[in-house]
């Protein structure tokens, strides 16, 4: 997997920790008629370039997250059914192996995946609303409509333009076609994001002056209110709405509103820099401080942060942090590594920065501590041990990256162990496990997109990825395959003890 690969997935992931909202209890009444489409592999491809929009739910039976969704997705579908025009929501089962080909595209951060395609497929967006009913009513009736809307009046300005959130106007005081059209592929292409208006008279609209040449023109309710542009190049006014749209510093607490300015902050490019203290006693003392380093660092490819601990406390534990370490600030860098200064101080913010910025700092792992005891024949490792016991051990390592709580993990326990106990005697083989959730991974070396996943590192340092079915008897095969070192002579594969786990299919749970 890639930096940005990496990079994009550790913020999506710290952005469900900090935007997590929990689940509402299954729907009271059982729905008997579907409106929900089934796709496949015989009809996905007529039924897509059949409508200009249509949103389509890849999913998993054996999917947890699935399960809950399935009947907010249905009674959403319903609703929307009847909408002018409907929207219609469809499904495809995953599992179906005639199927697997057609989603790969659209699962690569696992199931449920949500993608609304436009156009006859010609454009596919990710659905990005709540996974609650009304959530995705609201969500899919929005996006239903135009990209942009035409403001013709004051009265359309002040209905249209939203003071407390990003809305992004084209003024086109003369005829444009080349501006125009590419204004509305950027509406188009952004509308799950942002709110787009046009209009040819720029004295309607609540701030800035007239212009006599096609301009956009950005509304925000922080720094300085709104920002003009002039370049209606696609890439370049792609570039200014997502500069433009992060504040100087964004603010996490429990106001609802500030919500989609930390969403922007999370998917901006750049260092991210988060401050977390307690906004009933430390706010005062580091808001200012804080805020000027913000402007100070203004351009240079780093965003800014300022959250509440309490209301930031999921995403401090994504982390490995706590929120008795506040104040904290806590750095996310473009390649992924992470620096933490705890119990810091208003007037070290600069030099700490400064410090990281220089190159002087040293990355922080988030790691469970080291066992005391680890003398069972499956071996802890955790993020601090993984190079010595895994890379620099010059054995075969089998490594389990696993989940507490996953179901598939649990199953596969006393498999594990089988393999250990069948190693046992052979020094030249190490059976172990590592908690995913808990420790940082080196995802540069490791594509770990669930749980359990499990690699060999060979003693020759060669990494190799299972894929078959979780039998005790597979992964022994597994491992005598892609080994480094030779098996002992008196190995003899047939005088294992045979496995009573039953084959377990090469599932994983959703990370």
């Amino acid at each position: 997997m890639g930096k940005t690969s990496t990079i994009l997935s550790t913020l999506l992931v710290a952005l469900g920790a900090i935007c997590a909202v929990a689940a509402d209890d299954q729907a009271e009444n059982e729905i008997v008629e579907s409106f929900v489409w089934t796709l496949d592999h015989t009809n996905y491809s007529h039924i897509i370039s059949q409508h200009k929009m249509i949103v389509v739910e890849f999913y998993a039976p054996w999917c947890g997250y699935c399960q809950q969704l399935e009947p907010k997705y249905e009674e959403a579908a319903s609703v929307l059914n009847s909408h002018d025009p409907p929207v219609i929501l469809a499904k495809m089962d995953t599992t179906i192996p005639e199927n697997a080909e057609l989603a790969r595209n659209y699962t690569h951060n696992g199931v449920p995946s949500i993608k609304i395609f436009r156009n006859g497929g010609k454009t596919v967006h990710d659905y990005k609303g709540t996974r609650e009913t009304e959530g995705i009513i609201a969500y899919l009736r929005k996006h239903a409509g135009p990209a942009s809307l035409e403001i013709k009046s004051k009265e359309d300005a002040a209905s249209l333009i939203d003071e407390k959130k990003i809305v992004v106007a084209g003024i086109f005081p003369e005829l444009s076609l080349e501006k125009i059209q590419n204004f509305t592929a950027l509406a188009e292409d952004l509308r799950v994001d942002y709110d787009f208006v046009h209009t040819s008279d720029a004295k309607l609209l609540p701030r800035g002056g007239p212009v006599d040449k096609p301009t956009i023109r950005l509304f925000k309710p922080f720094d300085e209110l709104y920002a003009d542009f002039e370049d209606f190049q696609v890439e370049a006014m792609q570039n200014f709405i997502e500069e433009t749209s992060v504040p100087i510093m964004a603010i996490l607490d429990d106001n609802p509103e500030n919500q989609q300015f930390v969403n922007h902050f999370l998917h901006s490019p750049g260092d991210k820099v988060f401050l977390f203290v307690n906004f009933s006693t430390d706010v005062d003392a580091f808001k200012s401080k804080y805020y000027d380093v913000a402007v100070s660092y203004k351009g240079k490819e780093a965003n800014f942060l300022l959250g509440d601990a309490e209301t930031g406390k999921r995403a401090l534990q994504y982390f490995g942090l706590d929120t008795n370490q506040t104040p904290l600030i806590f750095v996310l860098d473009m390649d992924g590594s992470k620096y933490v200064q705890r119990h810091v101080q208003p007037d070290s913010l600069a030099s700490w920065l400064k410090d990281y910025k220089d190159g002087k700092l040293k990355p922080y792992l988030k790691s469970q501590p080291i066992p005391e005891v680890n003398d069972e024949p499956v071996k802890v490792v955790v993020a601090e041990t993984l190079e010595d016991m895994v890379f620099n051990s010059r054995k075969d390592v089998l490594l389990e990256f696993y989940r507490i709580g996953c179901k598939y993990c649990e199953e596969f326990a006393p498999v594990l162990d089988e393999i250990a106990l069948s190693f046992e005697k052979d020094p030249d083989v190490l059976i172990a496990k590592i908690d995913g959730a808990e420790n940082d991974i080196p995802r540069d070396q490791f594509e770990v997109q669930g749980f359990p996943t499990l690699y060999l590192k060979s003693a020759t340092g060669r990494l190799s990825r299972f894929e078959g079915n979780r039998t005790k008897e597979a992964i022994i095969e597994f491992i005598q395959t892609n080994r480094g070192t030779p098996a002992p002579s008196n190995f003899v594969k047939s005088d294992l003890p045979v496995s009573e786990q039953a084959q377990t299919d090469p599932v994983k749970d959703e990370l």
